[in-house]
């Protein structure tokens, strides 16, 4: 369908946005072509405010707005406008009795529930008012009617149509209107999925104030909704088709923005997610260089510079090719080190002018700049349907550790064990980490991820090991089943293990570490990471 075709002019339109951003701009356009502009309250404002004539909504419906703003468009002459068909003699015989003016384009967007949801300390009674009616109404009202009426939801949209609408003096092809109503649909169908996914989290008195502990509660429903931000070149192989969907929150990778760089692939953004959630654990500054979605280097440091430094000698073989994550502003010193290592992206809080041109001459290397996201549920698809857990976000502190051996660990392999663990966390099971601490910060020494048995995760962190293992400290992310592991550890010269605890066997596994000299730790907790 050409965009040109069944080309429908714009003669009013409707405003009633929250997100006022480029609002102005775009009915500025419209206005230029000779539209007349309504709109409701605080949008109706944002206009005028900006030099535009505007129509009040009260004036099409001869009702004031009413009861705090709960109707203003829920009205005949607005509903009539909108969904009466031009091509029907009797809809219009119908609109011209009644005095109701067609109402050509729509434009809205809906009462921030899930911001709103999502704010610490939020009451109930907060959510229900943050619960748009009018302005979904009017979404399905124009996009059903998408014959005569153009319904604008996205702000992205703003610069497309007004090329489009300038180009055909002020219409817009059936084809535009088309996409431009199953995005409406799409709008609608999240927004209501969102509200009641909330809604089902909270406790069973509508009087009661939702708690965390009620909103732990897994929902009876899951409603998984988010947009196509953009197609990929291909998913994991070039076979298989691919794209990135971004929820509503502008945070997290899906919503990162890329200051430069070539197309992200589906692996990066994988590796890009997984290297984010490790540097996410850290308060120090920290770097992670992450390679098939395992780490290879993971090190802190008083700079951005020293821990990248630090990060890279932990295994510079695994590095090349790997993506970078870094929990803080990357300035110029760290740019220009990580200019020297061919990386596929980087993700930071941010990037300061001095390493944004460092960067510059490495025109494919994609930069992220990430706002972080708040902890949520994790979804996993398997066949006929859905697995739903938490994030694994359990802390283990050195007051929560117990010693079961003879031989207690020092402050510091305390500290290098807390390091460990939580690298640990973020490692394919089965998983054993090698690390120490220098300096008073933490680096990793050899990583043996994803192996079948957990003794040969030990063996395979160590032949990694391109640092000394000796006085290194070693975390598993699961019990030891036999005493093999910590005698493997202990070889490899590992003198302190952190483990959770738990095995049938845990006195014959406590009893080789006595003999081996090696202190011990219980967490209590399990990180298995099956991806």
């Amino acid at each position: 369908m050409e965009k040109t075709a069944g080309l429908k002019a714009v003669r009013r339109a409707l405003f009633s946005v929250t997100d006022k951003t480029g609002v102005v701009e775009f009915a500025r356009v419209l206005a230029d072509l000779g539209v007349e502009l309504v709109s409701t309250g605080g949008t109706s404002k944002a206009l005028r405010d900006a030099g535009l004539a505007v129509k009040d909504v009260a004036e099409l419906t001869g009702f004031p707005e009413m009861l705090d703003g709960r109707v203003k468009t829920l009205h005949p002459n607005v509903h009539g406008g909108i969904l009466h068909r031009r091509d029907l003699p009797e809809h219009v015989a119908a609109v011209n009795e009644h005095g109701i003016v067609p109402i050509d384009m729509v434009v809205v967007n809906l009462y921030a529930f899930e911001k709103t949801a999502a704010r610490p300390g939020v009451t109930t009674a907060e959510m229900i008012e943050n619960i748009d009616i009018g302005g979904p109404s009017m979404l399905r009202s124009a996009a059903k009617n998408f014959g005569d009426v153009a319904v604008v939801c996205n702000v992205a949209d703003y610069t497309a149509l007004s090329e489009e609408l300038r180009a055909n003096a002020g219409s817009l092809g059936l084809a535009t209107r088309w996409r431009l109503a199953r995005a409406a649909f799409a709008t609608t169908a999240a927004y209501d999925a969102a509200i009641a996914s909330t809604l089902e989290t909270l406790p069973a008195d509508p009087l009661a104030e939702p708690t965390a502990a009620a909103r732990a509660e897994l929902p009876p429903v899951l409603r998984v909704s988010a947009r196509l931000k953009n197609p990929l070149r291909y998913g994991e192989n070039p076979h298989q088709a691919a794209g990135v969907y971004s929820d509503s929150s502008g945070k997290g990778i899906a919503n990162a923005e890329q200051l430069q760089g070539k197309e992200l692939s589906f692996n990066n953004l994988v590796d890009l997610d997984a290297c984010w959630a490790m540097a996410s654990e850290f308060e120090q500054p920290a770097v992670i260089i992450v390679k098939h979605t395992n780490p290879c280097g993971v090190a802190m440091g008083p700079t951005v510079e020293q821990a990248y430094l630090r990060a890279l000698a932990a295994d510079p073989i695994s590095a090349f090719g790997g993506v970078i994550g870094v929990n803080r502003v990357v300035d110029g010193a760290a740019a220009a080190e990580m200019a020297k290592l061919f990386v596929e992206a980087i993700v930071a809080p941010d990037f300061t002018p001095e390493a944004l041109e460092r960067f510059a001459a490495k025109k494919n290397l994609r930069l992220l700049k990430i706002v972080p996201a708040s902890p949520g549920r994790v979804v996993k698809q398997i066949s006929g349907g859905y697995l739903l857990q938490d994030e694994d976000r359990a802390l283990v502190t050195a007051e929560s550790l117990t010693f079961p051996t003879e031989r207690k660990p020092s402050a510091d392999e305390v500290a290098a064990m807390l390091f460990s663990w939580k690298v640990c966390k973020h490692v394919k099971s089965n998983a054993i980490v090698y690390a120490r601490l220098e300096g008073g910060f933490g680096q990793t020494v050899g990583i043996g991820a994803g192996q079948m048995s957990r003794v040969d995760a030990a063996r395979f962190g160590a032949m990694k090991a391109a640092l000394p293992l000796a006085g290194t400290v070693a975390a598993s992310d699961a019990f030891f089943p036999f005493p093999d592991g910590v005698e493997t550890i202990a070889q490899a010269g590992a003198t302190a293990i952190i483990q959770p605890g738990g095995s049938v066997r845990d006195a014959e596994v406590i009893e080789a570490a006595n003999r081996l000299g090696v202190a011990m730790a219980f967490t209590g907790i399990r990180h298995f990471l099956h991806g």
